[in-house]
């Protein structure tokens, strides 16, 4: 079998946390084969982001053209985007495709970082528009406006509960129709939580790319993301990186939550 091909579309994390670095290290632990179009290029480590260099989206879109005309894609992740001008040019591209589309509306990065200005924000709307799914973490759904206001879109909609208090966490899948899954999961001790949101929406982008339904998709990425968070490293004096490359018992049988 012909390993899921997903494309991608990202800022590169220095430090290897977050990012493209994340989403390759996913996608590959996962099983599929990871191509990338990069939005932007960041000096950042676990105490946080020192310098951002956005890609002209020229060649952003460059970089989609190159992997879509030769080796196809079966399903695309967005993150970072680095500028308006790349959303609009992404987006002209992605009215072209027809697989599924995960947006993981990055804003701010889990050191505090702001990474998308406000026009950036604003073009995200498009983009939500293209979205099969979007994973915003609690901030970042109450700057698009909350769950009515994405969910409008047509799109479906990851909750993710990270960011709230207490000490289970509850991560809810909501079609435009009406809830369709949780997983509610008690909450780790832990500061290696830097690429959690890359990671969850490259494993979700993983799944619907190997043909799963949205709902097991959607319970397997949250197991692989507990689970390279139990095998974080330690690295680093801040928001250290999760344990990719230690995660193996990932599969969902589709019977716990």
């Amino acid at each position: 079998m012909k390993p899921p091909r997903v494309l991608i579309i990202a800022g590169s994390d220095s430090g290897g946390g977050a990012g493209i670095q994340a989403d390759i290290k996913t996608v590959t632990m996962l099983g599929g084969h990871a191509m990338t179009a990069i939005t932007a290029i960041t000096a950042q480590n676990t105490l946080g982001v020192q310098a951002i260099m956005p890609v002209p989206a020229e060649m952003v879109v460059a970089q989609m053209d190159s992997v879509m005309s030769d080796i196809g894609v079966d399903a695309v992740k967005i993150g970072m985007i680095g500028s308006a001008a790349t959303a609009h040019a992404v987006a002209d591209r992605l009215e072209q495709l027809a697989v599924p589309v995960v947006f993981d509306p990055v804003m701010v990065a889990t050191s505090g970082s702001i990474l998308a200005d406000a026009e950036t924000i604003a073009a995200f709307e498009r983009l939500m528009r293209l979205a099969s799914v979007v994973t915003p973490n609690i901030p970042e759904l109450e700057a698009l406006g909350g769950e009515e206001a994405v969910l409008s879109h047509g799109c479906h909609l990851v909750a993710k509960g990270g960011h709230a208090e207490g000490n289970w966490i509850v991560d809810r899948l909501l079609s435009p129709s009406g809830p369709l899954r949780h997983v509610e999961a008690k909450r780790f001790e832990t500061d290696s939580t830097h690429g959690t949101g890359c990671t969850l929406a490259s494993a979700l982008a993983c799944g619907l790319g190997a043909g799963l339904p949205i709902e097991r998709a959607f319970v397997q990425a949250i197991r692989f993301v507990r689970i390279a968070i139990i095998e974080a490293p330690g690295l680093g004096q801040g928001n250290g990186p999760l344990g990719h490359q230690f995660v193996t018992d990932f599969q969902d049988d589709d019977e716990d939550d």
